[in-house]
Formats: C-alpha cells, structure tokens, sequence
C-alpha cells in the first residue's frame, strides 16, 4: 500500500500554510520538520534553485526513507546580473534582517530607471521518493524592484518587489492573491498535477 505521508522539508509554518492550501486534497497527510521534531544539518552547496531542492529533498528522504518534497526559491535581480539569486536567503550573511538587504539592493538600483529594474522570483519545488525517482518543477513571477518597500503581508523580498500589473508589491497583497500568483505557488500546482498524472488520477 502507498505511504500517505508526505513529508515537506521545511521548518517554516507560513510555507507550511501555503503548501498545504494547495496540495491539501490530495490525501496526504503534509508534514513539516517541526512536526517531526528533526533537527538536520543540510549543506546546500548547489549551483542551482533546482540542486539545492534536490539535496535538501534527498538529505531527509535518506534520514527518514519517506517520500520528500523541498523548494529553493530566490530572487533574481537583471541589473544586479541575477543576484542574489541562489544565495538570497545568505545574502549579506543569514542574519542579516531583510530590511538591511532591501535597502542594500534598492541603493544598488538607485541610477536604475523603471525598465532597468526588472526582476524575478523563481521557485524549484523537488519531490524525492524512497525508490530514488526525483521530481522538479519550477514556477517564476516577473516584476520590478520599488523604490522603497512597502506592504505588511509579505516576508523576505516582498516589500521591494513591485507588480506592475497590480500597481502595488508583493508584501501589499493578501495570502489568497499571493499564492494565486507567486513562484512558489505555481511550482506548487505543476508539481501537484505530476503528482496526479503519476499516480493516474
């Protein structure tokens, strides 16, 4: 019989949250490390969103033999030649608060006009199962970098990453439009629907 269990390699409850709205029906019983007390030191040393994913993914399923999910998410900046890209979440060192961070990036920008600006979040969202099979799916959303941060609902990057089409940033809008258009969300859906084709939903 299958293993209902899924577990999502991720201490953070807000992800937690935004996972668990989208895969919710899928009838696993979702996971965070927190709920399984695991407290493992994974060395992301990848060049990529996608081999970090993959080795956060690997290092629990080979603790735990269950099924795995992990993401790797960033932001990266085109004037800035992609960064932080990669290393968003160490950028400027880890403890760094990220208002320090979006102060630093918008002082870089500071001769950059509006169309200079473009930016992106990108978010690779890989499955591991016991067997070894490995599943990734990646999910981008473009936008610009503001010019002060604004909004109270985001975390990270959000007060500084403007949607144009919207007129406002990330961190201005609510839980419910945010995971309707963010990176993560929609590496969630491609990798639900794998899910689904794989066990021939």
């Amino acid at each position: 019989m299958e293993n209902r269990r899924l577990i999502f390699a991720t201490g953070n409850e807000g992800k937690m949250k935004e996972i668990r709205m989208i895969l919710g029906d899928l009838g696993y019983d979702i996971v965070s490390l927190n709920d399984l007390h695991l407290d493992i030191e994974i060395e992301e040393n990848g060049t990529t969103f996608e081999e970090n994913a993959i080795i956060k993914a690997k290092t629990i399923m080979e603790a735990t033999n269950e099924m795995v999910m992990a993401d790797d998410s960033g932001l990266e900046v085109d004037y800035l030649d992609k960064a932080p890209g990669v290393y968003s979440a160490r950028y400027m060192g880890e403890n760094t608060p990220y208002t320090v961070k979006n102060h630093h990036i918008m002082h870089l920008l500071r001769e950059a006009k509006d169309e200079q600006r473009t930016a992106r979040f990108v978010s690779v969202i890989a499955c591991v199962f016991p067997n070894g099979e490995v599943i990734t799916t990646e999910g981008t959303i473009e936008g610009r970098i503001g010019y002060e941060e604004k909004g109270e609902n985001g975390f990270g990057y959000d007060p500084i990453f403007y949607l144009p089409e919207f007129g406002c940033t990330i961190a201005q809008l609510t839980l419910e439009q945010k995971n309707e258009i963010s990176h993560r969300g929609k590496a969630l859906r491609k990798m639900r629907e794998r899910l689904e084709e794989k066990r021939g939903l």
